[in-house]
């Protein structure tokens, strides 16, 4: 039976997800059961005259029409939980229910509860709001000029935060440098695209007081605390749960004003109330991510060792700032200014924006793969301003491995890393030397090839909990686990992470099945249920193995520690003289003085002959806070054909080298690995959400927004080199954000390689056929 750390073993969660066993919250159904439905603005900027819910509380089906004024002092603001310091960091007050102003298309004016679904969308059609239409500004930049539409009194020229890092003497760098390039990037905002919609179910036990809501969360410990903040009830009267959950890529870490409101009405109506949104609404109002524009600089010597690097970075927070969305683009952002390389010298503002469109949050990756990107793109062009090949001016400047642990400008420590093997080695498995040799004879023949290369490092892994406060998190970012083994010697681990797609609930059965060796089959992974698990801080920020996995892994060492206790009082040996070899304790030398896991699992839950001072039972809790973050690293090649007829681009190969330490199972590595890279590619190809100047969102549907298809994508040869960290027991770096990390600056640097010849040296993502195509005839024209 493969049981061990390292085995790559089918996910277990598998079976009941593709044969539709799975119990999403939409499919939670209790006694009783009403529908909401939500009257959404269809302005991006508008003062609301009046609202009219008279038609539609009398409409059939109809239990109650609930508008702003009705929830007022009852429904608090929905909250934002980074207050990242030293920014001037305004948050003005983002209502539950808009009464005065609107301020993005989808913003909420009142909810509709009525006996079914579909009369409660018919009776959203009959509220009658009368809107004054106001000027929007949709573009980071543009929002804080002056002059331009002002959304919030409390937020002069839009600015919600101006925020710096710093670390060496940039301005001097720069000043001494032989060498600069610099870039205007538009980091373009994307649609998380999660496969299962948002889902809010509430019901309420008025004898009691208690409030169980089931969500969408990729973090319900988290939603239990907001949702007490919002509604003013006691946190332990909340019982919150996340039952599975389909994707969610960082849109399911904030709470929204929608699941408050579901809870508020199931409260206020002594009725259990369900709420789902459509695509259409998906795209709307859950948050979407990145929307930057940059100016960024980076300087260095003649021979390719860079010195400096400058940013000036306008963020699009959207109307209101989401549960995260003030540490997106500075903590984990700007503190990823040197990447992979020993820059000594870096600066960097962050202009925080609100804009009228849809707030921004974690989007996989969250800040890393803006950072990455822009990073990747000035070394190209800082390679090719030199005359130098970009892997070479990488090679050069990477962090060496005897640096580790090494401190960069910004003032994080990366904790462990052979960089340059994983260059080498990409370089190697995609034969860089001879794709550019048969890359010149391509062009003579008319033929644009490219290769582009992406070497990234990543923070993640998310804690400790004393930089959370110091950075301002609202909360801690530590993990917990409760192992508990029952008189048969099955196992239960309640762990206080929320997988949701990852895999967990196959690699810490394998943690847990490997410490005991037992079979995995005997080991059942608890999570999503705030009533039955420890406290947990959710899902994000590649964590959960890293951190939660830690936790397990010592709650896991605490069950055997007591084993072995027991296992020696019952042979009558030293617990020095035991040995744990094949699921049992022997004594050394006497293999047949053995007591097997079961057996000790028996004893300690019937309690008949214990050590004195022992109790019964046989199981262990455990909190896990690391002292730092952990650094997965990697390099990422991509080798291209452009099309110089139709703009097209055709990916070649995609090679990628990634280091997340010791695998626990291969295959979920890999699977994590594929998915990233499947959105960082159509990020760099085809992904955009676009909206009008009036704040109209152009790609509200799949109709309009182009997510990636299994037919467009490549090959994903996907290698590995494993450099454990220290910060954890486990030795393990996460991997669910690398793939979009590494791959969104490869593609771009191969295209733009491909079309080198032609004097082109950046294109804005998303490299689409008419974008690509566009500055071909540009680049022609001018050469003309």
């Amino acid at each position: 039976m493969a049981t061990l750390f390292g085995s790559g073993i089918k996910r277990r969660e598998d079976p009941r997800l593709i044969t539709g066993s799975g119990t999403f919250t939409d499919d939670i159904k209790l006694p009783g059961l009403t529908f909401a439905a939500m009257v959404r603005s269809p302005y991006a900027h508008a003062t609301i005259r009046k609202i009219d819910t008279a038609a539609a509380a009398q409409a059939p089906g109809v239990i109650a029409v609930i508008t702003g004024k009705d929830i007022a002092g009852k429904v608090g603001p929905v909250p934002c939980a980074f207050n990242v310091p030293n920014c001037d960091l305004k948050l003005p007050p983002h209502p539950a229910l808009a009464t005065n102003k609107v301020r993005y298309v989808g913003d909420a004016v009142a909810m509709i509860v009525a006996t079914s679904r579909a009369a409660a969308r018919d009776a959203v059609d009959l509220v009658d709001v009368d809107y004054d239409p106001l000027p929007a500004t949709v573009d980071p930049e543009k929002a804080v000029q002056p002059g331009t539409a002002q959304l919030h009194d409390e937020v002069p020229g839009n600015v919600a935060f101006t925020w710096h890092v710093a670390g060496g003497d940039a301005d001097q760098a720069f000043a001494q440098a032989a060498v600069k390039v610099s870039l205007r990037i538009v980091q373009q905002r994307l649609l998380p695209t999660a496969m299962e919609p948002r889902s809010a179910v509430a019901s309420y036990n008025k004898a009691t007081g208690q409030l169980t809501l089931w969500a969408t969360s990729q973090n319900p410990h988290i939603h239990r605390f907001l949702t007490s903040v919002t509604l003013g009830l006691p946190e332990h009267k909340i019982r919150v749960i996340s039952p599975d959950v389909g994707g969610g890529f960082g849109s399911k870490i904030p709470g929204y004003a929608d699941e408050f409101l579901v809870a508020y009405a199931a409260m206020t109506l002594g009725r259990s109330v369900k709420w789902t949104e459509d695509r259409s609404e998906n795209y709307t109002v859950t948050t979407h991510g990145r929307d930057h524009v940059e100016y960024v600089e980076m300087c260095g010597t003649g021979d390719g060792t860079i010195t400096g690097l400058r940013t000036k970075i306008h963020a699009g927070l959207g109307a209101y700032a989401s549960t995260a969305a003030p540490g997106v683009p500075t903590i984990l952002h700007g503190l990823m200014y040197s990447g992979a390389y020993t820059i000594p010298n870096v600066k960097g503002t962050v202009i925080g924006a609100y804009t009228n469109t849809t707030p921004v949050d974690a989007y996989r990756g969250a800040g890393r793969p803006e950072a990455t990107y822009l990073i990747e793109r000035l070394v190209d062009c800082y390679a090719r301003r030199i005359g130098m090949d970009p892997a070479l001016v990488r090679r050069k400047n990477l962090i060496p491995a005897d640096k580790m642990p090494y401190t960069v400008a910004t003032g994080i420590t990366y904790d462990s890393g052979d960089y340059h093997a994983a260059l080498d080695k990409a370089m190697e498995l995609i034969d860089y030397r001879g794709f550019r040799e048969r890359q010149e004879k391509a062009r003579k023949d008319g033929h644009y090839l490219g290769i582009g290369v992406s070497s990234y490092t990543e923070i993640c892994g998310l804690g400790p909990s004393q930089v959370a406060g110091q950075i301002g998190f609202g909360g801690g970012l530590y993990e917990s686990a409760i192992v508990r083994v029952y008189p048969t010697g099955m196992v239960r681990a309640y762990i206080g992470t929320r997988p949701h797609g990852q895999g967990e609930e196959t690699t810490f059965a394998q943690i847990v099945a490997d410490e005991f060796g037992v079979p995995i089959e005997n080991v059942e992974i608890v999570a999503g249920d705030t009533e039955s698990t420890p406290q947990g801080w959710g899902t994000y920020g590649s964590r959960t193995t890293a951190v939660g996995g830690a936790a397990l892994k010592n709650a896991a060492v605490k069950v055997k520690e007591k084993a072995k206790k027991l296992a020696a009082h019952l042979l009558e040996a030293n617990e020095a003289d035991l040995e744990w070899h094949d699921g049992k304790f022997q004594v050394k030398g006497s293999p047949a003085q053995a007591k097997a896991f079961g057996e000790l699992a028996l004893m300690a839950n019937v309690a008949w002959n214990m050590p004195a001072g022992m109790e019964p039972g046989l199981e262990a809790s455990a909190f896990f806070d690391p002292t730092n973050f952990v650094f997965p690293y990697g390099t990422h090649i991509a080798t291209v054909d452009v099309d110089l007829e139709t703009g097209e681009v055709t990916v070649l190969r995609y090679v990628c080298v990634d280091d997340c330490g010791p695998h626990i199972n291969p295959m979920i590595v890999e699977g994590q690995v594929h998915g990233g890279v499947i959105q960082g590619v159509g990020e760099a190809l085809q992904e955009i959400a676009v909206y009008s100047d009036d704040g109209q969102l152009m790609t509200g549907t799949m109709m309009d927004y182009a997510v990636p298809k299994a037919s467009q994508m490549p090959t994903i040869e996907s290698h590995f080199t494993y450099t454990p960290t220290p910060v954890n027991p486990l030795g393990v770096k996460g991997i669910g954000e690398a793939g979009t990390i590494g791959s969104v600056p490869c593609i771009v640097n191969a295209v733009v390689d491909a079309l080198a010849p032609l004097g082109i040296t950046h294109i804005d993502k998303p490299l689409t056929p008419a974008r690509v195509w566009a500055a071909i005839q540009q680049a022609k024209g001018g050469a003309r």
